[in-house]
């Protein structure tokens, strides 16, 4: 039996309903990390797959360095099958009691990318904004904490048979959005829609790592 972090959509959104990535001015990253924080409690998983009154917090990585993106291709082995061979730049999970130390945000970003990926060296990790999409059954029960995390050193996927992955030029992975869009997961294409292409590269900044 599997508990996950989730917040009540009405404290987390009030009456806004955002779609896609939604970066975060200074002030909005404050506000919504601490109502995750006041609000936030664990339930059964199965229970919140059902609701979506509730919202399950995912920490969504994205690994950078100079011009490059972490891209990711998911292979047979792994996982359910509607996700063989899809794209993806996210590195994340559900945050579990196992994470309830002194800030569970940080402790299960950090247990994720451990989890996932082999960083070579220290690494830094900034929230950079929210990621929603109740487009879809799936969708409309999580909730992305978007981080963009920088990385200098490897990066290597730990699951061989299941993910492969490299730093891959930012050029590169606009071309593939352009023009094979269905081949990336949805978060995925909903993230690099609204950093890459908008532009906006914010400075990697706090330590988490």
């Amino acid at each position: 039996m599997e508990f996950v972090l989730v917040v009540p959509r009405a404290r987390l959104f009030d009456d806004r309903y955002p779609h896609g990535f939604e970066p975060f001015s200074g002030a909005e990253r404050e506000r919504v990390l601490a109502r995750i924080r006041e609000h936030g409690f664990f339930v059964e998983r199965r229970h919140a797959e059902r609701d979506p009154s509730l919202k399950q917090v995912i920490p969504y990585a994205l690994f950078e360095r100079e011009g490059e993106v972490f891209l990711m291709r998911r292979l047979g082995k792994g996982g359910e099958a509607r996700l063989h061979g899809k794209l993806s730049v996210g590195v994340g999970g559900h945050i579990n009691p196992v994470d309830g130390a002194a800030d569970p945000l940080e402790a299960g970003l950090r247990r994720e990318v451990e989890e996932e990926v082999e960083v070579e060296g220290a690494w830094e990790a900034t929230p950079a904004g929210v990621l929603n999409d109740d487009s879809t059954a799936v969708g409309a029960v999580h909730f992305g904490l978007v981080y963009r995390v920088r990385a200098p050193g490897v990066v290597r996927v730990r699951e061989k048979d299941a993910l492969e992955g490299s730093f891959t030029p930012r050029e590169e992975v606009l071309r593939l959005l352009r023009e094979e869009r269905p081949r990336f997961e949805t978060w995925s294409a909903l993230l690099l829609e609204g950093t890459l292409m908008s532009g906006d590269v914010p400075d990697v900044q706090p330590p988490c790592g």
